[in-house]
């Protein structure tokens, strides 16, 4: 049996080699045996797990633990067993898009002056709360973070929630539920609030130029897209590593 480098097996994803060290102390590839002389001896099979797990692992996708476990499953040896779990974890994510765009046709249909909710008199944030189904502290943050511009009553100061913020907190809610971080959330609001009324979904999945630092749920549509895709890869990746271990 020819038997590969170190470097051959990071040239094979175009990674450093410490990488590959890194990934066997993590237990992401199969037991490697050693020389006498102490050099790594990897296989094709090492170099088909290197692949897997690259492709699992190297970008920062929802449900990394799931994908971890994709990856190690497979490193044991169990190709089935990661295959399953790579199936799930495909599951996951297309419940997770589904959920997402459901809360988008929500917003869309608030933001175009559809009802969302019966007509009833203005609440205390404490009665929105239970109402909702949220907490005093979540609204408030929401409030401080510019989501929210609640008025107050005059005669005592207390915030008072009439028909357009109970619907405004029902989309920050569902939006919140479906994964969309705040920022993406203030982008959209800031946007309509400016007489944007249209392509929300484009606003809330694009960060401004401004937004030095971001997460995956600043454009969370594209990231599940993105993991949708790569659980696909993941997938064709471990039936062909199950092929090629069935013909040895």
């Amino acid at each position: 049996m020819r038997h590969l480098r170190t470097s051959d097996i990071a040239k094979a994803v175009g990674a450093h080699p410490n990488t590959v060290r890194l990934y066997e102390e993590w237990g992401l590839l199969p037991p490697i045996p050693r020389s006498p002389s102490g050099y790594r001896l990897f296989t094709e099979r090492h170099r088909d797990q290197m692949r897997l797990a690259w492709t699992a692992l190297h970008s920062n996708l929802p449900a990394r633990p799931l994908v971890t476990s994709v990856v190690r499953t497979a490193a044991r040896g169990d190709l089935g067993g990661a295959l399953e779990l790579a199936y799930a974890y495909l599951a996951r994510v297309r419940s997770e898009r589904a959920q997402a765009e459901a809360a988008v046709e929500f917003l869309e249909h608030w933001a175009a002056g559809q009802a969302t909710d019966t007509g009833m008199p203005a609440r205390r944030i404490g009665e929105v709360a239970q109402h909702l189904g949220v907490t005093v502290d979540m609204l408030r943050n929401w409030d401080r973070n510019g989501l929210l511009d609640v008025p107050r009553d005059p005669a005592n100061g207390y915030r008072m929630y009439g028909p357009d913020e109970i619907g405004r907190v029902r989309v920050i809610r569902m939006l919140r539920l479906a994964g969309y971080s705040i920022m993406a959330i203030l982008r959209m609001l800031r946007h309509f609030d400016q007489g944007g009324g249209s392509n929300l979904r484009q606003v809330l999945d694009t960060p401004r130029p401004d937004e030095d630092v971001y997460s995956v749920a600043d454009r969370w549509l594209s990231t599940l897209d993105e993991a949708e895709q790569r659980a696909l890869d993941v997938i064709a990746q471990l039936e062909a590593m199950i092929a090629r271990a069935s013909t040895r």
